[in-house]
């Protein structure tokens, strides 16, 4: 399928085209390039997570909408040293008999956001808070280094 003619010229469509077109007879070369079931139910998950992300003087500030979810359900970690993750699960209740669904529009399943944090960043300080939906997590700012003192060496008489 040629996506110029329709105006879509873009390789975000040719990436969505390649890894849904699996016909038989170029399946096994498709395979060889297409990404991973986990990499594309990352991506997903970090697709459908937004978030805020603030800079004050003493720290790095990241607000997170969670409706309905509990601090249990939350899973803040760091990766690497520098890579903040935020991961969770919002699951479907438990259907009840005699009870069916007419409309299902809430989202369910697995959340993640990466954030690459600066050198700046103190890991070893980093705060959550959930309240009324809301995921606020605090990272602190190492203080910055005092500019080093010029060092006098003292001159001998030979």
């Amino acid at each position: 399928m040629d996506f110029r003619v329709m105006g879509l010229n873009s390789p975000l469509f040719h990436t969505l085209y390649d890894m849904m077109d699996m016909s038989d007879d170029t399946a096994s070369d498709k395979t060889l390039n297409a990404p991973t079931r986990t990499y594309v139910r990352d991506a997903k998950a970090m697709a459908a997570t937004p978030a805020d992300v603030k800079e004050n003087p003493n720290s790095y500030f990241f607000v997170i909408d969670m409706p309905g979810l509990k601090s249990g359900d939350i899973k803040v970690q760091v990766e690497d040293d520098n890579v903040l993750v935020i991961t969770g699960e919002r699951k479907r209740e438990e259907e009840k008999e005699g009870v069916k669904y007419l409309r299902m529009e809430r989202r369910v399943g697995k959340f993640m956001r990466k954030f690459v944090l600066p050198e700046n960043a103190n890991t070893d300080a980093i705060s959550a808070v959930c309240q009324d939906g809301v995921l606020s997590v605090t990272v602190q700012k190492l203080p910055p280094p005092e500019p080093k003192k010029p060092r006098t060496i003292e001159v001998k008489l030979a």
